[in-house]
């Protein structure tokens, strides 16, 4: 290596073991926090050595943020620079040119694709690298021009937003970083088309982690009456028209969203059938039963409720709300799927609020399917907060 770099050293009770064993963070009361710790700029790549001073890793660190340090590599020697980026992101694209036929997906999906705090998602010709931890915000010309090179887009955008970078102490910024793009990009998924706005819509623009719980939904559909609250861009309804559904009405509290819905629904040729509520969920659940509407198909794929752990109990009952007011919108025999993408509630927790809820609108239910994240959105085993989405699948009595 060209030079000496820092050295980072676990606190005596700290767990070392969980390092071995694949755990990619460290908390910031688990490291000796000294004046030079402290003064490290955010985002320095550093060996992490245990309590007896053996070197456990090549880690990155950031005094600023509670996850102090971010494993990069169990090679304590490694060199992290543009090459090691480009290898990240080659072995990334093989599995994914494998389980799609066309570029739109997520390339890199954090820690369990091995670029921590990183996410990427393709479309097509373009991609929005998010760089949601300070290493890469400082390495984003070596993220670019490896993201570059690997895929041959011509279009990379940085979205640096949202509650991550808040967490790392880093400010909001969105940038293109080469090429150009005026308009929103059509992405083909499950036999719809979505209209992704890559600059000025949520996140990157697309969800692509409900890919399959989409396709599930879209089996529901044929000759359907589908209501698709907290929408977006159109993701379940654009999926249940591709199904064959009667008509499809997305809400969201978002105007310009609901207006890329529309133009996806119009380049599918199923524009007739479809139609927006723009407002917020919560009011147009409660709007909805005041009507008497009725629908064979409801989805309810809200925003995370509970975001971290303080926020657990009224996320809770907050996702037992909404399985409350939903579940009378639903026709008997017809089907009422809820989502979760909240990292501090598991699947347990999910799934008995939204029975609760259900219940207490005086329905029974047959859970019929579990649904999680793509395979663009891998899992890294030793982090639960990896595996975030739910999808449950219910059919009503």
């Amino acid at each position: 290596m060209s030079q000496p770099r820092p050295v980072v050293r676990l606190r005596p009770k700290a767990e070392a073991r969980a390092i071995r064993h694949g755990f990619p963070w460290v908390y910031a009361d688990e490291l000796v926090v000294d004046r030079r710790t402290k003064t490290m700029a955010p985002g320095t790549i550093a060996t992490l050595e245990d309590a007896d001073r053996r070197p456990l890793a090549t880690v990155t660190v950031n005094p600023n943020s509670k996850i102090i340090a971010r494993v990069m590599s169990r090679d304590a020697e490694v060199e992290i620079d543009r090459a090691w980026i480009a290898q990240k992101l080659t072995r990334a694209l093989e599995m994914r040119a494998r389980l799609f036929e066309a570029p739109f997906y997520r390339l890199i999906h954090a820690e369990a694709d091995g670029l921590p705090g990183v996410i990427i998602d393709r479309f097509g010709d373009a991609a929005v690298i998010q760089p949601n931890a300070a290493w890469s915000e400082m390495m984003i010309e070596d993220l670019e021009a490896a993201l570059a090179e690997v895929t041959g887009v011509s279009t990379i955008i940085k979205n640096g937003s949202g509650r991550a970078r808040t967490l790392e102490g880093l400010a909001e910024e969105t940038v293109v970083l080469r090429g150009s793009l005026d308009t929103p990009v059509e992405v083909p998924m499950n036999g719809a088309i979505y209209m992704a706005d890559l600059l000025g819509g949520q996140k990157t623009g697309l969800f692509y982690d409900q890919r399959p719980n989409h396709a599930f939904a879209a089996r529901l559909a044929n000759d359907a009456r589908v209501l698709d609250v907290f929408s977006h861009v159109g993701g379940f309804a654009l999926a249940a028209l591709a199904g064959g559904a009667q008509s499809a009405i997305s809400v969201d509290a978002s105007a310009p969203a609901l207006d890329l819905a529309a133009r996806g629904a119009q380049a599918m040729g199923a524009g007739g059938h479809f139609s927006t509520r723009q407002g917020d969920a919560f009011d147009q659940l409660d709007a909805l039963g005041q009507e008497g509407a009725r629908f064979d198909l409801v989805i309810c794929d809200p925003p995370a409720f509970a975001p971290a752990k303080p926020a657990l109990q009224a996320g809770l009952r907050a996702y037992e709300r909404i399985a409350r007011m939903a579940a009378p919108l639903v026709e008997e025999g017809g089907y009422l799927v809820l989502c979760s993408c909240s990292h501090a509630a598991d699947l347990a927790q999910f799934r008995a609020a939204c029975t609760r809820g259900i219940g207490k609108a005086g329905r029974s239910a047959q859970l019929i399917h579990t649904g999680y994240a793509g395979a663009d959105h891998p899992m890294l085993p030793q982090l639960a907060e990896s595996g975030y989405l739910k999808s449950l699948f219910f059919r009503l009595d």
